[in-house]
């Protein structure tokens, strides 16, 4: 049996593994479109800083892991498939029939239509490519402009922020939102990795967009020839939405991320209105013998069994063990993903689960220590926790996962308790856990 995976990044790589453990005789493909070995996006902020070298990316450090394990790594980009013939056409004309399908293409950075995004100074922050041309910018004293305080914005600002500082240069980040993080934090948790963020010399600017990035033209005669002669490399001018301009040595676009699934049209594999793949609970397609999982799919929210596009590794390396399972014979399902984000920043950690946004007809105990930047705040549906954020802890944070995935009831005397002092959740853990022993 052949097993082709699109996608070589951890989503790939666990399910292929997986499937070699259950088939050790089987042929497994893993295609990539990059030139490298497979890596972590994750791991790039790290790098940026200086903390890793480019190895230190590596999902497998051992050259001969891929050959050990006889996993064949493919450097090319899926064009289309055709699941009737039961093959997958590549960019390099080759085609890869299959047995079985394992869509693994994760996710692709997005670019807002603003005039000027094409220019070399406007670079993402995605694959290691971006890496180097980011590192390539980061001359003394750069001026840097970072668009997007999403999740993945945030991770890149602390790297940015920390690169730059170094040598004297700065960071400002612009936010169309109205608060950092809008997708996983409350407004008061918002407010205080902000807070956190401009203590550590970041400027930060919500309900701010960029409307135009053009290169900057120096005025003509003497003033030209000095400009050139102390800028080897080209400013951008940005204008804001204001009307107001200010230059930079270069721009990171982080404005979010969508699934890269432009080579599924015609396929036959449905798209779902968040513009996913859609799964079931074996990570199964629409057509036959085609499975996905990772940031390119739609797959069911644990807390509210709606669709989602749940684009954290986390999530994608347990869709990736379901998939690989059953794609080898197996019978292995999820339960469904499980909102959950963990972000530092300059070493403030927040994190928040669930339905950290709370529940209609559910109600909420909140906390907060504005000055030494600490917040906790439960949501509630009748005597459970559904959903908690939680900002400047992080000793026993893991007991709040638990309590949401596990549905426990808490009972009128532990909510009430939580309530007076939500920094209980770790007793009410033990309790909870004690009884159902």
């Amino acid at each position: 049996m052949k097993h082709v995976i699109l996608g070589n990044g951890p989503t790939g790589v666990v399910a292929a593994e997986t499937i070699r453990k259950m088939r050790p005789h089987d042929a497994i493909a893993v295609v990539g479109d990059e030139h490298e070995r497979p890596y972590s996006r994750m791991a790039i902020p790290y790098l940026l800083e200086g903390k890793i070298a480019e190895s230190g990316t590596l999902l497998r450090h051992d050259r001969n892991h891929w050959i050990d394990n006889r996993i064949e790594l493919v450097e090319a980009r899926a064009s289309s498939i055709d699941a009737d013939a039961k093959s997958v056409t590549l960019s390099n004309g080759e085609v890869l029939p299959y047995d079985r399908l394992l869509l693994a293409t994760g996710s692709r950075p997005v670019r807002p239509p603003i005039p000027g995004m094409h220019l070399p100074e406007v670079v993402s922050c995605w694959t290691l490519q971006d890496a180097r041309a980011i590192l390539d910018r980061l001359r003394p004293g750069a001026k840097v402009l970072q668009m997007g305080a999403g999740f993945i914005g945030c991770i890149i600002m602390e790297a940015i922020a920390n690169a730059v500082g170094k040598t004297g240069g700065s960071l400002t980040v612009v936010e169309m939102g109205d608060r950092m993080v809008p997708r996983m934090m409350t407004p008061k948790a918002s407010a205080l990795i902000r807070s956190w963020s401009e203590k550590s010399g970041v400027e930060v600017l919500t309900s701010t967009r960029v409307t135009a990035i053009e290169a900057n033209v120096p005025h003509a005669g003497l003033l030209s020839l000095v400009y050139k002669a102390k800028n080897t490399k080209e400013r951008v001018q940005v204008t804001f939405g204001d009307g107001s301009t200010r230059l930079f040595d270069f721009v990171i676009c982080a404005t979010g991320v969508a699934p890269a699934i432009d080579y599924l049209r015609g396929s036959g594999v449905e798209i779902g209105k968040l513009g996913g793949i859609v799964v079931d609970d074996h990570m199964r397609t629409t057509a036959p013998d085609v499975f996905a999982a990772g940031d390119c799919t739609e797959s069911v929210d644990f807390s509210t069994g709606e669709l989602m596009v749940n684009a954290i590794q986390p999530n994608a390396a347990d869709q990736a063990l379901v998939a690989g399972a059953n794609m080898a014979g197996g019978a292995a399902r999820t339960r469904g993903g499980l909102r959950m984000n963990v972000l530092e920043t300059f070493g403030l950690i927040s994190t928040s689960y669930g339905q950290w946004w709370g529940a209609e007809g559910g109600d909420h105990v909140e906390v907060v220590d504005e000055a030494a930047h600490s917040y906790i705040r439960l949501e509630f549906q009748d005597d459970r926790i559904i959903g908690a954020t939680v900002v400047g802890r992080t000793h026993h944070i893991g007991a709040l996962r638990g309590l949401i995935q596990t549905g426990a009831k808490l009972g009128a005397d532990w909510k009430a308790r939580l309530q007076a002092d939500p920094n209980k959740f770790m007793d009410a853990y033990l309790a909870t856990a004690l009884s159902l022993a």
